[in-house]
């Protein structure tokens, strides 16, 4: 009981004191609404919203789980606060996961966001709920894994946002948001099976009825994969330089 109670109060300190906050909400909403806007103008107002909107669910939650975890547990180390939660009745595995609970479900209500709109805005009558739901937590927990592995491997928040920056550029180029993998040179597709996002976007590409460029069980094995591989790498990191 301790224990459940000490993991739900980390989870609700975080999205209390992180997450639902207006800068936040406005990085991980308006910042890719703001890219959908710009590919919708370039297109002359001819854009398929069904086409793009799995990039634009995937970037909201990116940016939505990302933004604020990947500095969040580093300022919280800086200001010894990280210290006074490894004494909660928690193993450090289950604080991590607490410590990502609140990045995992505010990445989660950002994707509801663009889904919503593009109920609004055109016909979404072939979504596969039992592909998209599934789709949605494992790009969200992929994501929060990213913000994890780079807060835990760096010492300063500055630090923290510019390696974060550093990945999720690339990935909004690279992992098939806007521009089909089929369309990127061949040198670089290598790199786009790398990241974890690439299969993200086309597992929800799949379940709205866009089409498959990988197998849908591919896709779901690769996120879980680079998922247990992240933690691992991020335990592995805060038990070497974190943890006396």
């Amino acid at each position: 009981m301790a224990r459940s109670a000490a993991f739900w109060a980390i989870v609700r300190k975080d999205l209390r004191t992180y997450y639902f906050k207006p800068p936040n909400i406005s990085w991980g909403l308006v910042f890719p609404l703001a890219w959908t806007l710009m590919f919708f103008l370039r297109s002359g107002g001819g854009l398929d919203i069904a086409r793009l909107l799995p990039g634009v669910t995937a970037m909201s939650i990116l940016f939505g789980t990302t933004s604020m975890l990947a500095v969040t547990i580093t300022f919280e180390r800086r200001v010894a606060a990280f210290d006074r939660l490894l004494l909660a009745p928690l193993s450090l595995e289950a604080l991590m996961l607490a410590k990502l609970g609140g990045a995992v479900l505010f990445g989660v209500l950002n994707s509801a966001v663009p889904l919503i709109l593009g109920f609004i805005l055109t016909d979404l009558a072939a979504v596969q709920w039992l592909v998209v739901v599934p789709a949605i937590l494992l790009t969200s927990f992929s994501a929060a894994l990213v913000g994890l592995f780079v807060a835990v491997s760096v010492s300063e928040v500055f630090e923290a946002q510019t390696f974060s920056n550093f990945l999720r550029f690339p990935m909004v180029f690279l992992c098939g948001l806007f521009l089909p993998l089929t369309e990127l040179p061949g040198w670089l597709r290598p790199l786009s099976y790398a990241l974890p996002l690439t299969y993200g976007v086309d597992a929800l590409r799949g379940g709205l009825g866009g089409g498959l460029h990988l197998p849908l069980w591919l896709d779901f094995t690769a996120l879980a994969a680079f998922c247990l591989a992240l933690f691992l790498l991020s335990l592995r990191n805060i038990r070497r330089h974190w943890i006396a």
